[in-house]
């Protein structure tokens, strides 16, 4: 057909024609005759990716973009490589804030405040979900906040979708990785190219990161104050030097378990006459006495210090820790499983950090009674001990500790330590601690009677007891402690099988006054009579865990009958007596119930529990 006829024949033509849509044709058109067909595809779909950039980037309004994000998945993964920078303003800036300013408060974009917090975990881990998560944000608020626990198993998330939110994001400051395998070097140089404002940093089981991409961050990311790395293989000294030289905020740093990390690494972050940081976990690495020299001496501005696993230091390294005299801001000191941590070392940190205030050791089998009570001797300013596994501390050095040595000590735990036991012989007591406001003893199996009695004559002044998983105590044990202490204000005595009725007549008769919480979980000697004393006794009782003991329908009913009960907690998981008949009860009681476990209780039927929780529906109620 000649296209020709179907012109005007004069030059200059001079029609209107109504304003009407055009219809969108991307298809070949073929001309056959007066007819024509084309091929029925719809022409945005045509359009190169390069295209639909350039169209995208002229949307400005966020609700746009996220309209347009919605109608494919390749609309979402090209609108989520756009940058803020790259979106093209239509209208003058006068006019862009009129209209921001008509616009609802849901509507205005506000990216660099970052206020959203967002959580992907396992399945729903992936990259499309990220892009979606790097567009819809970007108008309410801004993302500052992502976390992602696991990857999808077929579809995880991978450098892609960490891009996708480093573009759309530029507002983030708290990015944590977690068991992110696919995820390598190219995810974190976007990341740092683009969240200039990142501030913390977690990264944890990243087989694929390796020093370069923290290098990266240390580069751009000048503001960063946290970073945690564990279990990261590809990460070692490198990196940390980087860290340690270009990020003069960071505060707090956590290393674990890094094969490539060592002496280099570890001590270069410290090394800087401008070293900021004040909290610092190191945990099995492969570092020497060299390291905690250097901690030893220019650690100056930390106050809280976790060491664990270290199997390459010796005592000497944790002696010249002490002794360097730098720690002088150092208020908390943990140390695990570490061989190195012996007497020697142990009385070398009493010395030399001055104002050392909590105390924290652990499955340290070097350490005996002769270098706790040296170390008592010394720390001054202690005011919390806690001796997990120690098995060569027995009760004489305890004692030792507990005589005047530690003016300021108000709290004491000792955790599995199997040297704890009976004294057969006759010992002369020292003089009691009077600064002594909590003691927790929990699973010594050696702790009996005779031990019991004991500590109750050293800690006359004690306000919170726990007493947990001691097979060995007895009432008549427990006699003597709950006379000699002035006002108990919480008492645990959770998993003591041999304790009865007598045991808590007595401790309301004596403390019933001050009494705040009581923890009776799995004492299965404690039966009704106890909740009849406690109800009479009791004035400011708020906690109550009477779970897996002998309570029955009966005793319910004489606690919530008592005018002074005022509980805000009570738990009665595994109470297999508490029946159906117990709903008027908990119903009275639930004025005041703020929280209600009814776990394990299978003599309450299901309507009944429904029948519960619809009438307190102020408490939260566990089922």
């Amino acid at each position: 057909m000649d296209l020709d006829s179907l012109l005007p024949t004069s030059s200059h033509v001079d029609l209107y024609f109504r304003p009407s849509k055009r219809a969108r044709i991307g298809a070949s058109v073929v001309f056959r005759g007066r007819e024509f067909e084309q091929e029925c595809k719809q022409s945005i779909d045509v359009l190169p990716d390069e295209c639909l950039f350039e169209i995208f980037r002229h949307l400005d309004s966020a609700r746009e973009r996220s309209s347009c994000a919605g109608v494919s998945k390749r609309w979402l993964m090209l609108l989520s490589t756009i940058r803020k920078d790259e979106i093209c303003k239509s209208r003058s800036t006068s006019n862009v804030r009129m209209v921001e300013e008509s616009k609802p408060e849901s509507d205005r974009e506000d990216e660099s405040n970052g206020f959203l917090t967002r959580c992907l975990e396992g399945k729903k881990a992936t990259d499309v979900r990220l892009a979606a998560i790097a567009v819809g944000t970007s108008g309410c608020g801004g993302l500052g906040k992502l976390s992602i626990r696991g990857s999808n198993s077929t579809r995880g998330v991978t450098d892609l979708g960490l891009s996708a939110i480093a573009s759309g994001c530029p507002s983030l400051r708290m990015l944590s990785l977690w068991n992110v395998s696919l995820v390598g070097d190219e995810g974190l140089f976007k990341i740092a190219r683009e969240c200039r404002l990142l501030e913390k940093l977690d990264l944890c089981h990243c087989p694929s990161i390796s020093d370069k991409g923290l290098i990266a961050i240390a580069e751009r990311c000048t503001n960063l104050t946290s970073l945690s790395i564990e279990s990261c293989p590809k990460i070692g000294n490198e990196g940390l030097q980087a860290i340690g030289k270009l990020c003069s905020k960071l505060q707090t740093i956590s290393i674990r378990d890094c094969p490539r990390v060592g002496d280099q690494g570890v001590s270069s972050l410290f090394a800087s006459s401008s070293c900021a940081i004040t909290k610092v976990k190191i945990q099995a690495l492969n570092i020497t006495d060299f390291s905690l020299a250097v901690i030893g001496h220019y650690g100056q501005a930390i106050t809280h210090l976790t060491l664990s696993g270290l199997q390459n230091v010796s005592e000497k390294g944790f002696w010249v820790m002490g002794s360097a005299w730098g720690l002088k801001k150092l208020t908390l000191l943990t140390i695990a499983s570490c061989r190195g941590m012996t007497d020697v070392s142990l009385e070398a940190i009493g010395k030399g950090i001055a104002n050392l205030k909590q105390m924290c050791i652990q499955k340290c089998c070097f350490v005996s009674d002769n270098g706790l009570t040296a170390f008592a001797r010394a720390a001054g300013s202690l005011e919390t001990l806690q001796l997990e596994e120690c098995n060569r501390i027995t009760l004489l050095g305890v004692g030792g500790a507990l005589s005047n040595h530690i003016r300021n000590l108000k709290s004491l735990t000792l955790v599995k330590c199997m040297g704890i036991k009976d004294i057969a012989q006759e010992v002369t007591l020292p003089s009691p601690c009077t600064s002594l406001r909590s003691l927790s003893i929990q699973n010594c199996p050696g702790f009996g009677s005779a031990s019991l009695s004991m500590v109750g004559k050293l800690c006359p002044q004690l306000q919170h007891v726990e007493l947990i998983g001691l097979y060995g105590i007895t009432d008549a044990s427990m006699l003597p402690l709950l006379e000699t202490c002035e006002e108990l204000l919480k008492v645990n005595l959770s998993s003591c099988i041999n304790l009865t009725d007598e045991t808590i007549s007595t401790l309301v008769r004596l403390h019933g006054g001050t009494l705040e919480v009581l923890n009776l979980d799995s004492c299965r000697k404690i039966t009704d009579a106890s909740l009849v004393a406690i109800a009479d006794a009791c004035l400011l009782l708020n906690e109550l865990d009477v779970s897996k003991c002998a309570i029955t329908d009966a005793g319910l009913a004489v606690l919530s009958s008592s005018e002074q009960i005022n509980l805000q907690v009570l738990s009665l998981s595994g109470c297999s007596e508490v029946s159906n008949k117990s709903f008027p009860f908990l119903e009275r009681l639930g004025k005041s119930l703020l929280g209600l476990n009814l776990k394990n209780c299978h003599s309450i039927g299901s309507g009944m529990v429904g029948m519960i929780v619809e009438n307190l529906w102020r408490c939260d109620i566990l089922v």
